[in-house]
């Protein structure tokens, strides 16, 4: 079927933001909206009192552990909503590290990777080689740009550019991560675009075309960023620079963001830089207004099957009637330190894990040859969540350089961005999610 005769006939999320927000839609849309949006659950999961951080100190029981420890979710758009559609996409996904083998119990949950490879600050993303932005870097997308950007046809501009920072945050509240939003073209956004296309159920190239854009609600979206004043929190426990040495991040309490730049660039899903580009007079102080992303509210649901798409470097998440609720870029092992094959389980969700290193079981970093314990916190080597699966030492986490995730593989367990698997891991801990590493 094609992509015409199928336009009519599918709806996403963002299209039902734009419904509940009030912008204008086709009556055939509207239609569908009313006849197939899903309900959002009546509350969030329980978070447990603050206080208990690292997995260690965590009460962390298979599947019901709640305390959501030092989460980097963003966006505050209440219209957003989980896509309808119910059709599973193809593709594959990746896996990374081999984490420590008591990541089910609660104090340790990994062992399996290592620094990624390229700074947190690394300006390029997934999409794009540092080097060659280095090469010919444009002129940054002004907020304004960004804000009137449409697409009139053809192939998204090379590099970065407004109109791809639009279609990185469309794509964000349908509930198909881009990664970082950086207005960067690359192979994470088409990956992204590839994703949306399957999930519909429309030929898929990952190559954005009118029918795409019009799903998305291109042209008639809400607003693409949103003002957000700086407060206290969000200038506390900030980290002095941190060592990549295991044996002295081991001497550490934890492991936090290092700037507020870099702290609220992951709240909105953004790329450290990009930030700092849509706002260039920045202090970064309390009190100060800036400009961000509006990445839209987190999907809803309860996860009961995940796939890994080892070939696409993308992870689907299905609600028990087989509609997928998210879709995530991802990355996987080398054939080296491969991601696991076949079919295993979700066992538990450990909110700001430790990290187990365990050279005498994974890898040797450096001449740190004793085991260790990595202290928790978003720049630890396994993030902000680690989701624990029934294969000894493997397990879904987070990544403190979520711009690598296209560039670097893992040692065998799977990365994604820290907004992304703490918005998964709230919708997997009250279920045995069955995960399939799809080759």
């Amino acid at each position: 079927m094609s992509k015409a005769a199928l336009a009519t006939a599918l709806v996403f999320t963002a299209t039902a933001s734009l419904a509940q927000s009030g912008q204008p839609t086709s009556d055939e849309v509207r239609r569908l909206l009313e006849r197939d949006a899903p309900q959002a659950p009546a509350s969030e999961p329980p978070v447990a009192a603050p206080g208990t951080t690292g997995v260690g100190n965590v009460t962390v029981s298979p599947l019901t552990s709640t305390d959501q420890g030092d989460t980097t979710q963003g966006g505050t758009d209440p219209s957003a909503t989980s896509d309808p559609m119910a059709q599973p996409d193809a593709g594959g996904a990746s896996a990374e590290g081999m984490p420590d083998p008591q990541a089910a119990q609660p104090d340790a949950t990994t062992g399996d990777t290592e620094p990624d490879g390229t700074s947190a600050s690394d300006p390029a993303s997934d999409d794009v080689a540092s080097g060659q932005q280095q090469a010919s870097r444009p002129l940054p997308p002004t907020p304004d740009q960004i804000e009137a950007a449409r697409y009139d046809g053809g192939p998204l501009p090379e590099k970065q550019s407004a109109l791809t920072a639009r279609l990185q945050i469309l794509l964000d509240r349908a509930g198909v991560s881009p990664g970082v939003i950086d207005g960067w073209k690359g192979g994470m956004s088409e990956s992204a675009i590839h994703a949306f296309e399957v999930r519909l159920g429309l030929p898929a190239d990952g190559v954005l075309d009118m029918e795409v854009w019009q799903l998305l609600g291109g042209d008639s979206a809400m607003p693409m960023l949103q003002s957000y004043t700086i407060t206290d929190a969000d200038v506390a426990d900030i980290s002095a620079p941190l060592p990549s040495d295991y044996g002295e991040m081991a001497q550490l309490d934890h492991l936090g963001y290092t700037s507020v730049a870099e702290k609220l660039a992951e709240r909105f899903h953004m790329d450290e830089e990009f930030l700092e580009q849509l706002n260039p007079d920045a202090a970064f102080v309390p009190g100060e207004t800036l400009t961000v992303a509006n990445p839209g509210a987190d999907q809803q649901g309860t996860v009961t099957r995940i796939e890994v798409r080892k070939q696409t470097s993308r992870l689907a998440a299905f609600d028990a009637t087989g509609r997928m609720i998210a879709n995530y870029p991802v990355t996987i092992g080398s054939s080296d330190t491969p991601s696991p094959s076949g079919v295993v389980e979700v066992e538990a969700v450990a909110w700001d894990p430790t990290y187990s290193y365990d050279p005498s079981k994974n890898f040797q970093q450096g001449d740190n040859d004793e085991f260790l314990t990595i202290p928790p916190g978003p720049n630890g080597p396994v993030g902000s969540v680690w989701i624990d699966l029934s294969k000894p030492t493997y397990g879904l986490h987070g990544t403190p350089n979520p711009s690598s995730l296209f560039k670097n593989n893992s040692h065998g367990c799977v990365r994604l961005t820290n907004w992304d698997v703490t918005e998964l891991g709230r919708m997997v801990e009250r279920s045995r999610a069955v995960v399939e590493f799809v080759e």
